[in-house]
């Protein structure tokens, strides 16, 4: 099996959108999908996913991606933190155009400081081995995709003995946010496309409680287009029926219980704590963070991270696209003074924000 071309076959696209636009003929009203991964939203985007569908499914963008869902305040942690002429402060690349109040990480580092963008968080161990005169700062972010990675890096560092690594956690998950959004009285969302790459951490068991709890179809997919139909037309199917089960399309990569050795690691050095999230406000228990007996590694206990940060932009309106209540087209400044070389708001300005997909695939 080819894993991409097979799953952009033309004809079998086709196909899938003809019967996609035959069955939504029998809902009573529109489909509102949401999926919460970034990732599929530019699949969505890139292949033009709504053009191919019916009218009737309407695909809403939820708070899918780790950097658009970080609030201004650890932000500005991250800039106060790397403003130091003893520290190394290393994060994911996305991270580095994200505004704080005053400034972005990117534009600290053009005035001098040592801000690196790694391809990998085991780059870390590097880098503190060959600076040991330095304190590296290592600033996670991610969603349970990225966690186990985190704790590995932690794992390695305290095994080896490093004396002058320190962690600056920012990890989510995925199901706490899920139940907020469906709380809401506002909320219009009647299908879930539930993120692949958290899924195979987590598992597709992972929402069986909220699909039962909501009476909400939750579909696992892939990211070529064959994987995001095959999951609309069985959520049309689902809702056709009056059914609220986790289909797991993407079986060739999620199993039914995720993967357990990276669970456990995870188990092993985080704990949940409550978080912020942009636009959504604190959620209890939605965020993770070193244990506390790893207080002598953790950033926010041995450095001063006192901030005073600024409220977001009027302008920008990602509060409310990432909760699914406005699209990037109905933010007055989308693609006029917000674009990618400009970002006002933190959709734009990750790769994998909606309006950043928008700008790239579908301006009108």
């Amino acid at each position: 099996m080819d894993l991409i071309n097979d799953f952009r076959d033309k004809d079998k696209i086709l196909a899938l959108a003809s019967l996609i636009k035959n069955e939504s003929k029998k809902l009573e009203k529109p489909l509102n999908v949401m999926e919460i991964c970034g990732g599929h939203t530019h699949s969505i985007m890139k292949f033009g996913l709504p053009q191919l569908c019916s009218e009737m499914i309407n695909f809403i963008h939820g708070p899918g991606c780790p950097v658009c869902v970080l609030p201004r305040e650890r932000i500005d942690e991250a800039i106060k933190l790397a403003d130091d002429e003893n520290t190394i402060f290393c994060t994911l690349a996305d991270m580095m155009r994200v505004r704080g109040s005053y400034q972005s990480l990117m534009d600290l580092r053009a005035k001098g400081r040592d801000i690196r963008a790694l391809y990998s968080p085991l780059d870390a161990l590097k880098i503190a081995l060959e600076n040991p005169a330095k304190r590296v700062i290592f600033f996670a972010i991610g969603f349970e995709t990225t966690t186990p990675m985190s704790a590995v890096l932690i794992k390695k560092s305290l095994e080896k003995g490093i004396k002058n690594l320190f962690f600056h956690i920012n990890h989510v998950m995925v199901p706490q946010v899920i139940r907020v959004i469906m709380s809401d009285k506002s909320c219009k969302i009647k299908a879930f496309l539930a993120p692949s790459h958290v899924s195979v951490i987590v598992g597709s068991d992972e929402y069986s409680a909220l699909a039962n709890e909501f009476k909400t179809p939750f579909a696992i997919c892939g990211f070529e287009p064959l994987d995001v139909l095959d999951s609309i037309l069985n959520l049309i199917h689902q809702s056709l029926h009056n059914r609220h089960e986790v289909y797991n399309e993407y079986k060739r990569v999620v199993k039914q219980k995720g993967n357990e050795l990276a669970k456990s690691i995870v188990r092993e050095y985080f704990e949940p704590c409550d978080f912020t999230w942009r636009g959504l406000g604190v959620i209890a228990k939605s965020g993770m963070d070193l244990k506390s007996e790893f207080d002598e590694i953790n950033a926010k206990k041995r450095f001063d991270c006192r901030v005073e940060s600024l409220g977001e932009n009027k302008a920008c309106i990602c509060a409310q696209i990432l909760k699914g209540l406005a699209k990037p087209y109905d933010c007055k400044v989308f693609a006029k003074t917000c674009t990618p070389q400009n970002p006002l708001g933190s959709c734009m300005v990750s790769g994998e924000g909606a309006c950043a997909a928008y700008y790239k695939y579908a301006i009108k």
